[in-house]
């Protein structure tokens, strides 16, 4: 069994509930250790809910979680010694080098699909709010709301602008 899969299984361990991998990769993935540069080797796995990178160590692991929803953009490229992949994450960036196994352009799809459906979400809920607002104006102007409950509800609406 190649080292991708049995770096894998183990991941697995730590998946949530009913969590499947979609795609992975095996690389070096650059990280800070004590404020210093260090590179570690092992996998990064996009599931149906996070990418999540696992690498096994001499007495335990290291594990890190990366939920779509905090996920900026993601970039790839390819060079002599593999490919490399590079995500930004609650303003963290996160990178594997050296990429040799795995499914690159899948876990890349993959990511950019729930990073897209994400803006997606957000995007047309923010463009709405003055449709929203006309409606609720329209349903004071019927009687079916007050001065107050109108009011109140266009404040929250804007807030979210």
């Amino acid at each position: 069994m190649a080292k991708i899969d049995i770096l894998l299984r183990e991941a697995q361990q730590h998946f949530d509930t009913q969590e499947t991998p979609i795609a992975t990769v095996m690389g070096a993935y650059e990280t800070k250790i004590m404020g210093k540069d260090s590179v570690r080797n092992g996998v990064l796995v996009a599931t149906d809910k996070r990418v999540i990178f696992y690498a096994k160590k001499m007495f335990g692991f290291d594990l890190e979680v990366f939920p779509y929803c905090n996920i900026s953009s993601i970039e790839m490229g390819k060079g002599f010694m593999g490919h490399k992949i590079t995500f930004f994450a609650s303003g963290n960036r996160v990178s594997m080098k050296w990429i040799r196994l795995g499914q690159v352009q899948e876990l890349v799809d993959h990511v950019k699909a729930a990073v897209g459906r994400k803006e997606q979400a957000a995007g047309p809920a923010e463009a709405d709010i003055p449709d929203q607002i006309r409606k609720l104006a329209e349903l004071k102007g019927d009687g079916m709301l007050t001065e107050e409950e109108f009011q109140a509800k266009k404040s929250e609406l804007l807030s979210k602008i």
